[in-house]
C-alpha cells in the first residue's frame, strides 16, 4: 500500500481476519487508524501491535447489534478525529452455520438484517458530515458473493427462517444501499463501493475455508488505496473484478423501498431509546 499520511480510516470488524490485516496495512502506510470491535482485549492488543510498530490507532469498543451503540460509535469517531478519508464497513456475521436460529438485535430486528446492512446504514449517515469534509474520501462496503432478493413483504424472515437466506438478504441491501449511496456522493469527490473479498476466507465465521486471507485483503486494499479507483464508484466488485450483483441491486424502485424502510426502522429503534 502507498504512504498515505494525513489520512484517517475507520475499520469496523478490525479485531479478526480480513479486518485485522487492513487495519494495520492502513497504519503500515501512515493512516490514523480508528479500529472497531466488540472484544475490548483484542482491540487493544490490535492497537498495541500497530503503535509498536510506530503507527498511529485507537480502539473503539461497539456492538453493532444495538443501534444505539452505532450511534455512540459515531459520536466517539467525531470526538477522535474532525476528518475521516476512509470508512471501511467490514463487520459483520455470517450464515449461522449448523445453528441456523432465528435470532434478534437489541431492537428487535433480525440479527444478520442489523449487523450486516442496518448498522452500516446508520453508522454512514451519521458520519457523513465529516466524511464530505474531508473529500476525496472512500466507503468501502465489504458484501459478499452469496446474495438474495429482499422480500419487503417479510424483510425480518419471521416466516420460513433460514440462516442463509437471511444472510444473503443482509448482503444484497449492502449493495443496494452502495449504489444509492454512490449516486447520493458523487458530486462531493465520496466513492462508494463493494466487493465480496474472496471465497470462504479462514476467518472466525468461515468453518471450512477455500480462499486465502490474502485474496481478500489484496482485494479490500485495493478499493480502499488503489490511484487506479480514483473516481471509480457505485461498482461491485468479485475479488478484483468488477462484477454484476443481483439484479435487485439495479431495480431503483427496490432501492428506494429499502431506504425509506431502513429510515423507518432506525428512526423508531433511537426513538424507542432516547
Amino acid at each position: 500500500m502507498p504512504k498515505q499520511p494525513q489520512l484517517t480510516a475507520l475499520v469496523t470488524g478490525a479485531t479478526d481476519g480480513v479486518g485485522r490485516v487492513v487495519a494495520k496495512q492502513l497504519a503500515e502506510a501512515g493512516v490514523n487508524v480508528l479500529a472497531h470491535g466488540r472484544d475490548r482485549e483484542r482491540g487493544e492488543g490490535l492497537v498495541g501491535e500497530i503503535r509498536a510498530a510506530g503507527g498511529t490507532a485507537e480502539f473503539l469498543r461497539a456492538d453493532l447489534a444495538s443501534l444505539a451503540k452505532v450511534r455512540g460509535l459515531a459520536a466517539a469517531v467525531d470526538e477522535k478525529t474532525d476528518r475521516l478519508n476512509l470508512l471501511v464497513n467490514n463487520a459483520g456475521i455470517g450464515t449461522g452455520g449448523a445453528r441456523d436460529e432465528r435470532r434478534t438485535s437489541a431492537d428487535g430486528f433480525e440479527l444478520r438484517f442489523a449487523v450486516n446492512y442496518l448498522a452500516g446504514f446508520l453508522l454512514v449517515r451519521l458520519l457523513l458530515p465529516v466524511i464530505r469534509r474531508s473529500a476525496p474520501a472512500r466507503i468501502v462496503n465489504v458484501a459478499s458473493a452469496g446474495q438474495q432478493a429482499i422480500d419487503f413483504s417479510d424483510v425480518m424472515l419471521t416466516r420460513g427462517y433460514s440462516g442463509t437466506r437471511a444472510y444473503r438478504q443482509s448482503k444484497l441491501a449492502q449493495i443496494l444501499f452502495t449504489v444509492d449511496l454512490a449516486r447520493e456522493l458523487a458530486p462531493r469527490g465520496v466513492t462508494v463501493n463493494a466487493l465480496h473479498p474472496a471465497t470462504f476466507m479462514p476467518t472466525k465465521i468461515v468453518p471450512h475455508p477455500t480462499s486465502t486471507l490474502e485474496e481478500g485483503i489484496e482485494a479490500t486494499v485495493r478499493l480502499i488505496a488503489d490511484p487506479a479507483m480514483e473516481g471509480v464508484t457505485g461498482k461491485y466488485f468479485d475479488g478484483v473484478r468488477e462484477a454484476r450483483a443481483d439484479a435487485q441491486a439495479y431495480d431503483e424502485r427496490a432501492r428506494r423501498e429499502l431506504h425509506e424502510l431502513s429510515e423507518r426502522l432506525v428512526s423508531e429503534a433511537l426513538g424507542r431509546r432516547a
